[in-house]
């Protein structure tokens, strides 16, 4: 995606299509540093055409300085990046073949708010090397799927956040890439917004069209049926599916939440105490609920609620950068934004 204020020059030959058999998307041992900041630390990533991969992590774990890497707003300092079969060397005239076949949505809006949705898409079309008839027909199709087409006449700073926000994804998709980045695309989003993104991103997948979809939503992870990366401190600490990773790393509980700091408790089972929510770990946590009452005594007066935790995506994230935050993995502070480059740069 483009971004309102500069960027390097747009190529305009058509988008090729991905090198036969080969995946959408490959990351073999890249990292990136900022001065004595580790931002990606020996990353590896595959995606495979028609795979949705949900890439997850805290803020500062690396997930947009990784989708800047693949898009050229950014130089890798170690590793290799492939985009369909086409290996980045850092040329800018070498890499542009690669990075047509890359749609990017990042974080910060790069709409062009005194045009209409028809004249941002228009413009976009024509940096993509789209032809007039074909950039009519490219625009009528990509905003169906998102609901724009009664928006296409009316300006974009007369829009919601959410259709702007619509406006901004239609901008990567218009040239049909075989790969596409969305930087948490529902940010700040309505449910109408969210619930039409997430439908128009299994219908790319169904097409063969490789997302790599960064969120701090998880729930939209499984509404996605996406696979699973979770970066932790610039580390890839866990990748598969979702069913894999929630058997690999999910955990079971009770949680009890407590006005203040709770109280000492003991259990056969281990146990973690939060500032006000007091975590027993427990396979069957359904049947220990009684006896994790009982054992509060006098203080279950005090006791403000309580949640039965079962296995899932929310768990074996936590789990996974809890883990290591323990391990003592110090805090990687966030990669500062790239921000003014071209989507197809």
């Amino acid at each position: 995606m483009c971004c309102r204020t500069r960027g390097p020059a747009v190529p305009t030959d058509p988008a090729p299509g991905p090198s036969p058999g080969g995946p959408a998307l490959a990351l073999h041992a890249v990292g990136k540093r900022y001065g004595t900041t580790t931002a990606l630390d020996g990353v590896d990533l595959t995606v495979a055409a028609g795979e949705i991969v949900g890439l997850l992590g805290a803020n500062g774990a690396g997930k947009t300085t990784l989708m800047s890497l693949v898009a050229g707003l950014l130089r890798a300092d170690s590793g290799r990046i492939e985009i369909c079969g086409r290996p980045l060397t850092g040329d800018r005239s070498h890499d542009r073949r690669a990075r047509l076949d890359l749609g990017l949505a990042p974080q910060e809006l790069g709409v062009y708010p005194p045009l209409t949705v028809r004249q941002n898409l228009r413009f976009f079309a024509e940096l993509a090397g789209l032809r007039a008839r074909e950039a009519r027909r490219r625009i009528e199709e990509t905003a169906a799927p998102l609901g724009l087409t009664a928006l296409l006449d009316r300006r974009v700073s007369r829009l919601s956040g959410g259709e702007q926000r619509r406006v901004h994804t239609a901008l990567a998709l218009l040239h049909r890439p075989p790969l596409v980045l969305l930087d948490e695309p529902t940010a700040g989003v309505d449910v109408e917004t969210r619930t039409r993104l997430i439908a128009h991103v299994r219908e790319l997948a169904a097409t063969g069209t490789a997302v790599c979809y960064s969120t701090h939503y998880l729930p939209e992870v499984e509404a996605l049926d996406a696979s699973v990366a979770v970066l932790h401190q610039g580390r890839m600490v866990a990748r598969g599916t979702l069913a894999e990773v929630v058997r690999g790393h999910g955990e079971s509980a009770v949680e009890l939440t407590f006005p203040g700091p709770p109280p000492p408790l003991r259990l056969p089972w281990p146990v973690t105490v939060g500032a006000e929510v007091l975590r027993v770990q427990v396979e069957e946590p359904q049947s220990a609920v009684p006896e994790v009452l009982a054992a509060l005594g006098d203080t279950a007066g005090s006791l403000v609620g309580l949640r039965v935790v079962r296995p899932g995506l929310e768990s074996a994230f936590l789990r996974l950068t809890r883990e290591r935050a323990v391990d003592g993995e110090g805090p990687v502070r966030p990669a500062r934004r790239a921000v003014g480059a071209a989507l197809h740069g």
